[in-house]
């Protein structure tokens, strides 16, 4: 039996507003047995001070295509422009038990 794809299209919508981006430099992830919550913060060096830019609420299914997703997504960049050097700055980030924790 042979299945269309037009079963399974989805027409996704991005309004001038949402296509800008909002710019983040720090996630918080806490999660509950129903639900994970990624706030997406923008930090200043020097300021003690942030604010959640956007939050985002997914089911514990989701947030693990979305950890497939970007695992892959981050295999095909470095494939393509070399490793992601990752550094860990402690004074950047809060304090465990900080914002968002849940």
């Amino acid at each position: 039996m042979e299945h269309s794809n037009k079963e399974n299209e989805i027409q996704i919508e991005l309004s001038e507003e949402v296509a800008q981006g909002t710019y983040s430099n720090l996630a918080v992830i806490s999660h509950s047995a129903s639900e994970f919550v990624i706030d997406f913060i923008r930090m200043v060096p020097g300021v003690s001070k942030a604010k959640v830019k956007s939050r985002i609420i997914l089911t514990p299914e989701h947030a693990k295509r979305l950890l497939i997703a970007l695992k892959d997504n981050l295999d095909k960049f470095e494939q393509h422009n070399g490793p992601i050097r990752a550094q860990n700055d402690p004074g950047f980030l809060p304090p465990i038990g900080g914002i968002g924790q849940a």
